[in-house]
């Protein structure tokens, strides 16, 4: 374990000291570290606007629809005051051939981490926007439909889902979603702030955390419940422990989806990384050694995500979905690794935790 390691688990103790030591830290080492000066062509896409800032969401989702013209992020004036600003945030297209701006809308409901689930809905991701909202009280979810003709954007029709996004698949049918209001009071910059959680004086509530939304019909099914995931292969650090979910991902065929099962007990926080099938059933725990994060789905059957793994040291991994435990050790430190079979493995550089799905050769 590094020594950046071993300083951090000890101020896990003392959030607000870890807070102030970070900040300190993170300058130290852009004062003292090398100025590289980067070379090649920058352009600038959102405009030169001092009074707004702009940012789009999550690194597993795209701002750009299928035709790499036109860009959607959200308008927002100030990021960095809250985590879960109660201020609405606009919604807009920015068409890089012209520089256009169109205003699509607004939301209610964002996080300056994820913003507002806003993102092009497949198959074609060319005339359908789909992003989170707050109205009447309640999250819900809004898919635009466009139209687009050269440059020229006009909204044709919005339909409401009465139920917040969490993962869509592919072909723009479904998704998958989980209780923001819970998720921002356990992990504050990844929720909406808009409710109170319903659950918060249950540390493992026995009512659904996953439910899958029907994008056709509006219908939403629960799929698993808090309780599902605490008694699921149950360890010995979960009793009296508080359990949430988050980072929900499909893989791409839409048959499975990934999801992180974090528990908390007093200071200590746990995670593992847990796939299923859609309906919840088959669970399988991929990883459990305590920490797992920043994951992405290469194909149906591999998962790349920065974690500590049993005797190998923390970095990127590559993981095959073979339902078979595969260990590995003597890794260097932060040092990306491929599970190519069992008991067989490649060692790669990758300088981020996060795949283009064009694109699957990893150099």
């Amino acid at each position: 374990m590094g020594f950046e390691q071993i300083v951090n688990q000890k101020l896990n103790k003392y959030p607000k000291v870890k807070k102030g030591i970070k900040r300190v830290y993170q300058e130290i080492m852009y004062i003292i570290s090398p100025k590289i000066k980067s070379e090649g062509n920058i352009i600038r896409v959102s405009p030169n606007d001092s009074d707004h800032e702009y940012f789009f969401g999550y690194y597993d989702k795209s701002p750009w629809d299928i035709t790499g013209r036109y860009m959607l992020c959200l308008k927002a004036k100030n990021t960095c005051n809250n985590v879960a600003p109660m201020e609405p945030a606009q919604i807009i297209l920015i068409d890089i051939q012209s520089s256009n701006i169109t205003i699509l809308g607004e939301t209610h409901s964002w996080n300056v981490q994820q913003g507002c689930m806003l993102q092009w809905l497949g198959p074609d991701y060319k005339d359908k926007v789909l992003f989170n909202d707050y109205r009447e009280g309640k999250y819900c979810s809004v898919i635009l439909k466009l139209k687009i003709d050269d440059g020229i954007i006009q909204i044709e029709e919005e339909k409401l889902i009465l139920a917040p996004v969490y993962a869509v698949a592919s072909d723009g049918s479904f998704a998958l979603t989980l209780d923001f209001s819970r998720l921002h009071r356990l992990r504050p910059g990844y929720g909406y702030a808009n409710l109170m959680d319903e659950t918060k004086n249950e540390k493992i509530p026995d009512k659904p955390c996953i439910w899958k939304i029907n994008l056709s019909s509006g219908n939403v099914t629960p799929v698993l419940k808090y309780t599902d995931f605490a008694s699921f292969e149950k360890r010995s650090e979960m009793e009296g422990a508080e359990h949430k979910v988050n980072h929900i991902m499909l893989n791409p065929s839409g048959n499975r989806f990934m999801v992180l099962h974090r528990w908390i007990n007093g200071q200590k926080k746990y995670t593992r990384l847990i796939t299923c099938n859609i309906d919840g059933s088959d669970m399988y725990n991929l990883s459990d050694d305590d920490m797992v994060s920043h994951c992405c789905w290469k194909n149906d059957t591999q998962i790349l995500a920065f974690e500590n793994k049993k005797q190998v040291k923390q970095g990127d991994k590559l993981m095959e979905i073979d339902f078979a435990m595969v260990e590995a050790a003597g890794c260097p430190i932060a040092t990306p690794l491929v599970i190519t079979s069992q008991n067989q493995f490649e060692i790669i550089n990758l300088g981020t935790c996060s795949l283009n799905q064009d694109i699957i050769k990893l150099d």
